[in-house]
């Protein structure tokens, strides 16, 4: 299964206020991740394995987590919290963002007018 939006290549060239606004920058690491969603170390490592999220790794090999990866994890424990199982609730979480990324750009062309649209007969 692949995940949602595919991780940035490299974080070389951030300023310390771009890896603060950057909902893609690791800043995690796996205790601090597993801390602040209120889960054992091995749920994510399970979402790893599912092929929710795929957290970037530091020089020593350690995982690191992004916010929006954090944000997956939450959503994704609240499914298997109301009893969903876990490929499940992976296939709803990347659908949910496949809708949500289909909307942004919808909204985006239509506020830049877009493509024009063929006109009902």
């Amino acid at each position: 299964m692949t995940g949602p939006r595919a991780a940035p290549a490299g974080t070389h060239g951030h300023t310390p206020d771009e890896k603060l606004d950057d909902d893609d920058y690791p800043a995690y690491s796996m205790g601090r991740a597993a801390e602040i969603l209120g889960v054992a170390p091995a749920f994510l490592r399970s979402l790893d394995t599912a092929g929710l999220i795929a957290p970037q790794r530091s020089g020593g090999g350690h995982r690191r987590y992004s916010r929006y990866q954090l944000r997956l994890a939450a959503r994704a424990h609240e499914l298997i919290g109301h009893g969903t199982p876990l490929d499940a609730a992976c296939r709803i979480i990347i659908l949910e963002d496949q809708l949500a990324e289909a909307q942004r750009i919808n909204t985006e062309l239509q506020d830049t007018g877009g493509p024009a649209r063929p006109t009902p007969t």
